[in-house]
C-alpha cells in the first residue's frame, strides 16, 4: 500500500447523477475518502439506465461529488429492459421467444441478480484498472448486490481485502419480516460465500447487524454498524423557528413514495385533524418521486389517488434536487415521517428531518428501527398505531409544537441532530479501512 495515498475502488451501482435513495451514502462516502488522501475509482450504472430504465435523474448531485473521484461505467445488459425494438439484435428480432428463453436459460447459471451482467464487467474493469495502478481494497454497496458478487471475484483474483455494505438487506425481507427466498435458493450460497470471504460487512442499524450475525456466525466479528446519516452540504442552518399564528401550517413529507407506506392511514389521519378544527387550513405537501422507476409512476399515482383529483388540502409536488431541498424544508412547518417496513427499518430520511431541528410526526408501524434514534429527539410525535384517529392526534400535537416554535426546544432538537452527520459516522470506518488495506498489503 502506498503510505501516502491508498487507491480504493468503489462498486457503487448507484452514483451520481442516480437519484436513488441510496446515492447519498454512496456519494458521502467516495467524497469522505478522497477527503481523507485515498485514491477512489467508483464504478457505477451506465448513464443509460438512470435515463432509460429509471427514466429519472438528479444532475445537481453530479457537482457534489469530490473533482478528485474518477468515475467508470462498466456495462451492462438491458435485455430485461429493453422495449425498443430498434435496439434488439439478429436473434431477437427475428426470433424473440427464443432469444427470450435463451436469455432464461442464462440466468439459471449465473449470479442470482438481475444486474449480474454488470457485476461482470465491473470485475473486468477493475482487473483492469488493478494491473495499471493496483488497487489496496475494494469496497461494495448492495443493492444491487451484483456488487457484492464483484467485490467478492475481484478478491479472489488479485487478493485484495474487500467490504460489502448493506444499505439495503439481500435475504431479508425488510417489509415481511421474513426470508427473501425459499430455503435452497442460490442466493444463501452465495451471501454466505461472500460474507466468509469479507475483510468486513457494514449494516444501517444494529437490528440487521445482529440478524445476519445470527444466521451467519462465522462472520459474525466482521461486521459492524455504519449509520446513515444527514448532509451538512445540502441543508444550510436556518433560523431560529417563529411562532406561527400568521398563516395555516405546512406538513410535508420528502422521499420516495411507495406503495408498502402507510399513505392512505397518512392521508385519513391528516383529514380528521383539519376536519376536527385542528390547525383548519393546514396543507400536506409530498414531495419525491412516485416508485423507483417510470413505469410505476402511473398506476401508483392512481392507486394512492394522487391523480389529477387529489383529496383536499393534500398536494404531490413532485420530485426535488438535492440542492433544493434545504429550501422544501424551510418552507415546511411539520415534517412526516412516512416509512413502510419494521423494526430493521432506520431510512436515511429521518436524519434530515432531525437536522432541520423541526417538529417530526412519525406514520409506520410501531417497533421501526428509527424509534431507537428519534426517541431522544425532543420534537418527535408518534401515534400509538396507525389508526386514523391516532396519526390525527399526533399530527395535531407536532402542528401545537409548530405554532409554539419554542427555541431552547428547537436548539436541543439541532444539537442532538447533530452528532448525525454522514461524514461522523464515517470516520471510523474510514480508519478501519485504512488498517485493511495496511494489512492486505503485507500479505
Amino acid at each position: 500500500m502506498a503510505a501516502d495515498r491508498p487507491r480504493l475502488l468503489y462498486l457503487a451501482y448507484y452514483f451520481p447523477p442516480s437519484r436513488a435513495s441510496g446515492v447519498y451514502r454512496a456519494r458521502a462516502t467516495a467524497n469522505y475518502f478522497a477527503e481523507a488522501g485515498w485514491d477512489v475509482t467508483v464504478a457505477r450504472a451506465p448513464d443509460r439506465f438512470f435515463t432509460d430504465v429509471v427514466g429519472s435523474l438528479d444532475e445537481s448531485l453530479v457537482a457534489t461529488v469530490d473533482p478528485r473521484i474518477t468515475t467508470v461505467q462498466p456495462d451492462l445488459d438491458f435485455f430485461p429492459w429493453e422495449t425498443d425494438v430498434r435496439r434488439f439484435g439478429r436473434l431477437r428480432g427475428n426470433f424473440p421467444f427464443l432469444a427470450k428463453r435463451l436469455h432464461q436459460w442464462r440466468q439459471r447459471f449465473a449470479f442470482p441478480d438481475t444486474y449480474h451482467s454488470w457485476g461482470d464487467a465491473a470485475v473486468e474493469e477493475g482487473l483492469r484498472l488493478h494491473r495499471e495502478r493496483p488497487f489496496d481494497l475494494v469496497v461494495a454497496t448492495g443493492n444491487p448486490f451484483a456488487s457484492f458478487a464483484a467485490a467478492y471475484h475481484l478478491g479472489k483474483r488479485t487478493g485484495l481485502p474487500y467490504v460489502v455494505d448493506y444499505r439495503d438487506s439481500w435475504t431479508l425481507d425488510l417489509f415481511a419480516n421474513e426470508d427473501a427466498f425459499p430455503p435452497g435458493h442460490r442466493a444463501w450460497g452465495w451471501e454466505r460465500r461472500i460474507l466468509g470471504g469479507a475483510a468486513g460487512a457494514l449494516f444501517v442499524n444494529e437490528a440487521l447487524r445482529t440478524w445476519h450475525a445470527e444466521r451467519y456466525p462465522e462472520a459474525a466479528e466482521r461486521m459492524r454498524v455504519v449509520l446513515n446519516g444527514w448532509d451538512p452540504d445540502v441543508l444550510a442552518e436556518e433560523e431560529a423557528p417563529r411562532p406561527r399564528d400568521d398563516r395555516p401550517l405546512s406538513y410535508a413529507y420528502v422521499g420516495t413514495i411507495t406503495k408498502v407506506q402507510p399513505v392512505k392511514p397518512l392521508f385519513e389521519g391528516f383529514q380528521r385533524m383539519t376536519a376536527a378544527g385542528r390547525h383548519p387550513g393546514a396543507r400536506l405537501d409530498l414531495y419525491g418521486h412516485l416508485g423507483f422507476f417510470a413505469g410505476s409512476r402511473a398506476a401508483l399515482a392512481t392507486e394512492l389517488g394522487l391523480g389529477e383529483a387529489e383529496p383536499d388540502g393534500i398536494a404531490y409536488r413532485g420530485p426535488v434536487a438535492k440542492a433544493e431541498i434545504g429550501r422544501v424544508y424551510a418552507d415546511s412547518d411539520v415534517l412526516v415521517f412516512l416509512a413502510g417496513g419494521s423494526k430493521y427499518v432506520t431510512s436515511g430520511k429521518i436524519f434530515e428531518y432531525m437536522a432541520t431541528g423541526k417538529p417530526v410526526v412519525s406514520v409506520h408501524e410501531r417497533g421501526c428501527a428509527a424509534e431507537e434514534l428519534l426517541a431522544d429527539y425532543p420534537l418527535w410525535f408518534a401515534p400509538g398505531s396507525l389508526d386514523p384517529e391516532d396519526v390525527a392526534r399526533a399530527m395535531a400535537e407536532a402542528g401545537d409544537a409548530a405554532r409554539k416554535a419554542d427555541p431552547e426546544t428547537a436548539a436541543e432538537a439541532r444539537a442532538y441532530a447533530a452528532s448525525f452527520t454522514r461524514y461522523r459516522a464515517l470516520e471510523p470506518f474510514e480508519a478501519w479501512c485504512r488498517d485493511l488495506a495496511a494489512e492486505g498489503g503485507r500479505r
